[in-house]
């Protein structure tokens, strides 16, 4: 998780210089749309600072009071910036209908476009390294960070050709109109991240491909067992939990039945790491004909 740790704090710093740089387009235009794009982006600092800490909490080993880790820490981190998401989309909202009611109109719009332009490539970058290495490590915190400045990059892209139809048209409702729309993108992308986040938080299996290799690896390397029933799996940041009753013949002794429980167990964790399993071994007159047959 040390590299989760770097990749969150390189967020931090790039977030400040984004910052930094929407921040000045939206001081040398005055526009809302501008506004709004560096309302986002004071959140993906906030946000990433969040990441930051729920990754080294869930880097945590395991103690008495929490035996399984602290790797849920990382879905809180995710639906708090879900909440901090939604929150800017509402401050936006409110600035966009102040300057609807005050319009003023765009000052230096070259400059701040451009400004705005170079924050959105660097954002466009990030995002693409935060959901690669997000999938990789299994990490909800740097997913939920990737997948928000991604919808910050579609909607900087919205607002830079919105303020260039402002400037062209010299139409200034356009400006708060703008504004307003990102704002309700914006709420779809933080109800997004938070619905993501609370299924991990319930214990959400992982997804359909993990446990099609799980369930495969089972029935290939547990020769000399029968078959393995009521196969369960949970993930919990980069971990994944699983459980399954593994069916032998009657007469078999304990020391060849462990013996295929660390032949299972070789081959899961070869290709599904951070996996922690549990198997309950049973006589064949517990077989239910059901579930992953032995090859």
């Amino acid at each position: 998780m040390a590299q989760a740790q770097r990749i969150a704090g390189g967020s931090i710093a790039l977030g400040l210089v984004v910052l930094g740089l929407k921040a000045a387009a939206w001081a040398v235009t005055g526009s809302a749309a501008l506004f709004s794009d560096a309302a986002e982006s004071v959140v993906n600092v906030a946000a990433a600072g969040i990441a930051f800490g729920a990754l080294r909490l869930a880097d945590r080993p395991a103690d008495a009071n929490h035996p399984y880790g602290h790797d849920k820490a990382e879905f809180f981190a995710a639906v708090i910036e879900g909440v901090l998401i939604i929150l800017a989309a509402v401050l936006i909202f409110n600035h966009a209908w102040d300057v609807y009611r005050h319009p003023q109109p765009l000052g230096a719009p070259l400059l701040g476009l451009a400004l705005n332009a170079l924050s959105t490539v660097f954002n466009a970058v990030w995002a693409w390294v935060l959901l690669r290495e997000g999938r990789m490590l299994r990490s909800a915190a740097l997913r939920a960070d990737g997948q928000h400045l991604l919808s910050d990059v579609v909607t900087s892209m919205g607002i830079l050709i919105g303020v260039a139809l402002v400037f062209q048209t010299g139409l200034p409702w356009l400006d708060p109109a703008l504004a307003a729309a990102t704002a309700a993108y914006i709420i779809y992308a933080g109800i997004h991240v938070i619905r993501e986040s609370v299924g991990g938080l319930m214990d959400a299996a992982p997804a359909e491909e993990i446990i099609d290799s799980v369930r495969r690896l089972v029935g290939e390397s547990a020769s000399g067992a029968l078959e393995a029933h009521d196969l369960r799996m949970r993930q919990a940041g980069r971990h994944i939990f699983l459980e399954f009753h593994l069916v032998v013949p009657a007469a078999m002794t304990v020391a060849d039945a462990h013996d295929i429980c660390d032949r299972i167990e070789a081959a899961l964790k070869s290709e599904v790491p951070h996996l922690l399993m549990s198997i309950h071994v049973e006589p064949e007159g517990k077989a239910k004909h059901q579930g992953v047959i032995v090859l």
